[in-house]
């Protein structure tokens, strides 16, 4: 599905916190947002989640306006949020549960486990499972809404960074296979390289985007990535200034 943002604006107790956003995202395109803290990344995010509604401006997906919670959307935050006392298997299916369709869910969730490197974890609690493996089932649960389009907040900040980096390769794998489209907030200006199609880069309060970076048709990888020093310099400086 395609996905078009067209003038966002969105203001809290009369501050402006996102101004005047205009970008779209074709179907399977990776788009990673990046700024400073506190910019707007998220509000962004719950505003396409429906969780914010907009001072101004509009979301279409596939040409319909969008207002409010929508199915054409799955959200991921930071945290993984699993729940403690359940199975990774009752975690991922948990909106299917709420939708009262569990049974294909779990035949789907079982399908996946290995792909997304948890087979022979599907009866395990959240405790057992390393810091990965519990984003891992986070994003399976998330994936498993049937959404088009992954909304995903920071899913990997609070790893250490060879599980992240471990994570961005097995996030790579995983687009190879699939055609949804994703939106990343990130302030790690590697992992926007490493993973996006395109980079839209904030400008700090009122969040408003101040340069597009177009990665299309380039082959990733970690030697392409440290080679990219003055792209990474030309980003920071850019970031430094808003």
């Amino acid at each position: 599905m395609k996905l078009r943002i067209e003038s966002l604006s969105f203001a809290y107790e009369e501050k402006q916190i996102i101004n005047d956003i205009s970008f779209a995202a074709e179907k399977g395109e990776f788009i990673a947002v990046i700024g400073t803290s506190g910019c707007g990344k998220s509000t962004l995010l719950n505003l396409l989640a429906g969780m914010l509604q907009p001072t101004a401006g509009n979301i279409y997906v596939d040409e319909n306006k969008i207002t409010g919670m929508t199915a054409h959307f799955a959200y991921m935050p930071q945290n993984d949020l699993l729940l403690p006392w359940a199975t990774i298997l009752d975690n991922v299916c948990l909106y299917a549960a709420l939708k009262h369709r569990k049974k294909a869910a779990v035949q789907q969730a079982l399908k996946e486990m290995e792909r997304f490197g948890l087979s022979g974890y599907e009866h395990a609690y959240p405790h057992e499972l390393s810091g990965g493996m519990r984003q891992r089932a986070a994003f399976l649960r998330t994936s498993l809404c049937e959404a088009e389009i992954l909304l995903l907040d920071e899913p990997f900040g609070a790893l250490d960074v060879i599980t992240r980096n471990d994570m961005q390769d097995w996030l790579c794998r995983l687009r190879k296979e699939s055609d949804k489209t994703m939106i990343l907030v990130t302030h790690d200006i590697e992992e926007a390289l490493y993973l996006a199609d395109r980079i839209l880069i904030f400008a700090d309060r009122p969040a408003g985007i101040i340069k597009q970076i177009d990665l299309h048709n380039i082959t990733k990888s970690r030697d392409w990535l440290f080679e990219q020093g003055a792209l990474k310099k030309e980003i920071y400086e850019l970031l430094k200034v808003s």
